[in-house]
Formats: structure tokens, sequence, C-alpha cells
């Protein structure tokens, strides 16, 4: 079974940025130095293995980080060459097996064959070493890891928009999904959500809108304003979501999580979301946009994860890549 994110992690993966066509300009740096913030939060509480396309960046890195020293015996690096950053949707899906660790590689084809340039990190699993000793399973599915999201007891959210979505699995039936999703991710429940926020390049993916933050309770965007695309969106999934129960028929807890409003790359709005925070060990990393309603969304994390310190991270660079925090880290549970 897939355990849920905030279960125990032996590690947290991350592919180093370089792509200069998704972070243009000065953009490719402001992003670096969201890594570097980002590693710098992780390192005191788990392992980080980082995929770096040549060995000579690994001591820039390090000298960049400003707890080096602490930090260096947690920071694994890996030479493994990547098209771009987003490891959550092309990296190894991890699941506990008998007590055991194993992986699940799944086929990814860049968010049904939009970016043909990045389809070859389809092949980035099976250059990491490290992997090599832990059982793997092959799925024969397209599935990105942000287009679902478990509770660990076998519940699964998801979106119709992605997952049924003629450009991944053309020839699969939604009974054939929930089977494949079951048979490797140990999924008993499907929870289907009927699509994502505007300007998610990904169809939909679910990590944009809502997350689950223990077993029976779910953290969903919402929107307020009536002439904004995204409300009715997020509107049908919040209605979805409070008549949904979890895997033994009790009512999921759903606590609303504000939208962080517009935010534009060539009058482009990018998919810019406080739900797509990550949960690590102790810890828990949340994207910030310079708006508003940071302070509550931050708030109202704390209150669904009093034992972890939650870190506010400006990601308005980052998004411009079409994604925020989640969709750049992978977890790999103890």
């Amino acid at each position: 079974m897939m355990p849920a994110e905030w279960e125990q992690h032996r590690a947290t993966w991350l592919a180093w940025p370089k792509n200069k066509s998704t972070w243009p300009g000065p953009l490719l740096k402001e992003v670096e130095s969201i890594y570097l913030q980002m590693m710098e939060v992780l390192l005191p509480y788990e392992k980080v293995n980082l995929l770096i396309d040549h060995r000579n960046l690994a001591p820039k890195i390090l000298k960049a980080l400003r707890n080096q020293r602490k930090s260096s015996h947690n920071l694994v690096f890996y030479e493994v060459r990547t098209a771009d950053a987003w490891i959550r949707d092309y990296g190894a899906i991890f699941v506990r097996q008998q007590k055991k660790i194993a992986f699940t590689k799944w086929n990814f084809n860049a968010w049904g064959g939009k970016y043909s340039d990045l389809a070859k990190d389809n092949q980035v699993v099976d250059r990491i070493g490290a992997l090599k000793s832990i059982k793997r399973f092959d799925p024969p599915m397209i599935l990105e890891g942000g287009s679902i999201d478990v509770n660990g007891r076998g519940v699964c959210l998801t979106t119709e928009q992605c997952l049924l979505n003629s450009n991944r699995n053309a020839k699969f039936s939604r009974k054939k999904i929930e089977k494949t999703l079951n048979d490797f991710l140990g999924i008993k429940k499907m929870i289907w959500l009927r699509r994502g926020i505007e300007g998610d390049d990904t169809d939909g993916h679910v990590d944009d809108m809502a997350r689950f933050v223990n077993p029976r309770t779910v953290v969903t965007a919402t929107e307020k304003d009536s002439k904004n695309f995204n409300y009715g969106v997020l509107k049908e999934n919040l209605e979805i979501l409070k008549s949904a129960t979890d895997q033994d028929g009790k009512r999921l807890r759903v606590i609303e999580l504000p939208m962080p409003g517009r935010i534009e790359a060539k009058k482009r709005r990018l998919p810019a979301s406080y739900a797509n925070f990550y949960i690590a060990n102790k810890v828990v990393l949340a994207p910030i946009y310079h708006h508003s309603h940071d302070k509550l969304a931050i708030k109202i994390l704390r209150d669904v994860f009093p034992g972890r310190k939650i870190v506010g991270i400006d990601c308005t660079a980052l998004v411009h890549g079409q994604g925020s925090i989640h969709c750049v880290t992978q977890q790999e549970p103890k």
C-alpha cells in the first residue's frame, strides 16, 4: 500500500532545476534559491536525495547552503541527467509491502504528450542506482504522482480530467484504472473530483486543490469570487468532498483553504495554490505568493498539522514553471 505523505520518511527526492525554458531569464536563479531554502528546512529532519546532471555541481550546492556543516551528512547527490525538475510526476512512487519498502515505476508521457522534450524523464528512475536494491513494480499505465493523493488507508483523491483523459491511457476504462491503482498502490476507494484549476497544464492534478492531512481530513482550495473561473470548479469539488467517506464509510472532515489570487505569466494564469504543500518529517513546506491570503493559509496549515513546524516559502518564481513545492518533491517512506 502507498503510505500517506505524513508518515515517517527515509528521504525526500529532488531534481536540481536547470531548464531555462521552464524558468527563463533571472527566474532560474530565483528557483535555485528556493531549492536551497527547501533543503535547508528539510535537512535537519531527513535525508535529501538530490539528482544533479554533473558531479561538479555538488560542491557549489554545498557551498551555497547556509548550514553546510550540519547538512552535508544528510544530503546525498546522484549524478542522473534530467530534462526538468518535476520529480513528483516522473519519480518513483514508493509503497510498503509486508513491512518492507518497494517502489512503483509508472509510465510518464509529459502530461499527455504536451512537452515532447520532457518525455525523456520517463527514464530517470531507471538511472538511479540506489533504487536497484529495492523491489520494483512496473504498472502498465501512465500516471503522474501529482495526480493522486492518498490517506495511507486505501483512499485516493484524483480528478476525472486527468486520470480519465484520453491523452494518458486511452484504452483504460475507469474500472481498469481503479483496479490498476488497487493492484499496485493498494487503493481500495477512489474519490473522483471533476477537474483542476485554471492554468494547470497537467490536466487537473489534485495536488493543486485537495490534500489529505490525516486519514479522515482533507483540506481543499476554495474561491470566494463568483466571477473567477475557479469558483465553480472548486465549489463542485467541495460538494463532492463533503459527501465523501473514508475506507470505513465515515464522513470526511473537510477544511477550506483560500486561493492566492491571480498570478500571471505572459497574460496566462499560473496554477498558484496553497494546497501544493509538502509534508516532511516534523515540518511542512508551504508555498506562499506575496498575497494577502498567505497568512490565513499558513494559519490553517498550522491548525491541521499541530505537531509540525509550518515554513512558508515564496514560490512566486517557482510557479512560473507551472508547479510549486509538492510538484518538485517526492517522499521515500521508512
